[in-house]
């Protein structure tokens, strides 16, 4: 393994609705996975988040683990229903009270802090009045970040905005997929403007706090044309302006990608002075990286898109049928920053899920070299970057633990701790005994 800096944040990442449970405890308000959960056939099995790793109650055990692994660095996001269970108004003190303790407990162990302040469990009662398709929600989040500061700013440097805003507006919006369960395909694109808004307006609210360290996450694919025909070119020019560079030129150029392949001519919505706030500087940037994506034009003229999705065959696959192929995220991370000469950069997730086996009698862990080859090799991904110029500072595994996997339940486990769902045990797996020891190795 080639060797990192000595500063370099080694670390786990997880999201508040997927691991925290106590969904009705202590004030936590109703957000759109709660409900989008309660809906027949919207999640596998129709599992929730209810219970999820019990988290809540559990969380000096799970720090204790990252500390026993030698991370220096934990991602998490805090929930805005727990936090302003109506999404606007004052504060739930208990609700802050449990995110307090958290960061006081990370500080205990040596670790950093990396709050991420919204990861897609919008409060319901905004989404009621309109969700990411309208402006006002922009505004509620920046007075959401504001309140989260000033009650942990004295002691958490790095500050996300958003965590995969394509994701929410794609899945969420556009495909339906995940809450609050939208279809409207292109016309999910106000949803796109008003993240990026509440990312920018956040933004201003955080620096004016007195936040240093503000970053924007996103899940990017280095995207390729199935072949050399232009028509795959274009419709791969045509998915990567949407999965990428909608969410990744306003921030750095302060402007939109070209849409017109999808028949729109600008993104509705914007007014004056909201680029000028997306695209105030960043002190830096995390980057979601799980596979490249292959593109092939669209199949016949009455296609609703303007490309179609041509999978890549020939590699490894993980459990949940995604290609293994590290040199994307090289690929990825050098295209980007010669692209936007990105500020420092930060692998905020990256990871697999595999079946893994259950414990065995005896405890003595989860064997699971798949998940320990994929990790290898997209650290050396990761190191080939930094080698080519581009400034990683920090690499997250998603996830620290087996968790509520969003539209698949508890089908997929993505942790390099196994959870008993049914009583919470944790055990680590052999990925995170072997990621103690690189970690150990690298310092």
């Amino acid at each position: 393994m080639p060797r990192f800096p000595a500063d370099f944040l080694w670390g786990t990442a997880t999201a508040a609705y997927q691991i925290e449970g106590s969904v009705d405890e202590d004030g936590r308000g109703r957000s759109t996975w709660d409900t989008f959960c309660a809906e027949p056939g919207r999640v596998r099995d129709g599992h929730t988040g209810e219970v999820a790793c019990d988290h809540y109650h559990r969380y000096r055990e799970d720090v204790a683990i990252m500390a026993e692994l030698g991370l220096n660095a934990y991602r998490f996001s805090v929930s805005w229903p727990r936090v302003q269970p109506g999404g606007t108004g004052t504060p739930n003190a208990k609700g802050l009270d449990f995110y307090d303790r958290l960061v006081d407990e990370l500080a205990a162990h040596g670790i950093t802090p990396f709050l991420t302040l919204h990861h897609w469990d919008l409060p319901q009662e905004l989404e009621d009045a309109g969700g990411w398709l309208v402006r006002d929600t922009a505004f509620r989040f920046a007075d959401y970040a504001q309140l989260v500061h000033a009650r942990l700013g004295d002691r958490v440097a790095h500050w996300t905005t958003l965590n995969e805003p394509f994701v929410q507006m794609a899945f969420g919006y556009a495909l339906g997929v995940h809450a609050p369960g939208k279809a409207l395909l292109m016309d999910a694109l106000p949803a796109a403007h008003h993240l990026l808004l509440a990312h920018g307006l956040g933004t201003a609210a955080l620096r004016a706090a007195g936040a240093t360290r503000i970053l924007l996450t996103n899940n990017h694919t280095p995207v390729r044309p199935a072949s050399a025909d232009p028509a795959d070119i274009a419709a791969a020019d045509a998915y990567d302006a949407l999965h990428n560079r909608l969410f990744l030129d306003p921030v750095f150029e302060g402007r939109y990608p070209d849409l017109t392949a999808y028949g729109v001519s600008e993104v509705p919505g914007v007014a004056d002075g909201d680029l000028g706030l997306i695209s105030a500087p960043l002190d830096g940037f995390g980057v979601n990286y799980y596979n490249p994506t292959r593109i092939a034009a669209p199949e016949g003229p009455d296609a609703a898109l303007p490309f179609t999705d041509a999978g890549i065959t020939g590699v490894p696959r993980t459990g949940f049928d995604w290609p293994v192929v590290p040199e994307g995220l090289t690929d990825l991370l050098v295209d980007l920053n010669t692209r936007y000469d990105l500020p420092p950069v930060y692998i905020t997730e990256n990871g697999c899920s595999y079946p893994d086996p259950d414990p065995g009698p005896s405890d003595t862990g989860v064997p699971d070299p798949e998940r320990i080859a994929y990790l290898d090799s997209h650290i050396r991904a990761v190191a080939a970057a930094r080698a080519a110029g581009v400034d990683v500072r920090g690499y997250l595994v998603w996830s620290l633990l087996d968790n509520f996997e969003w539209a698949e339940g508890y089908h997929q486990r993505f942790g390099l701790v196994h959870v008993d769902f049914a009583t919470g045990k944790r055990t680590p797996k052999a990925s995170a005994h072997w990621y103690r020891d690189l970690v150990a190795a690298m310092r």
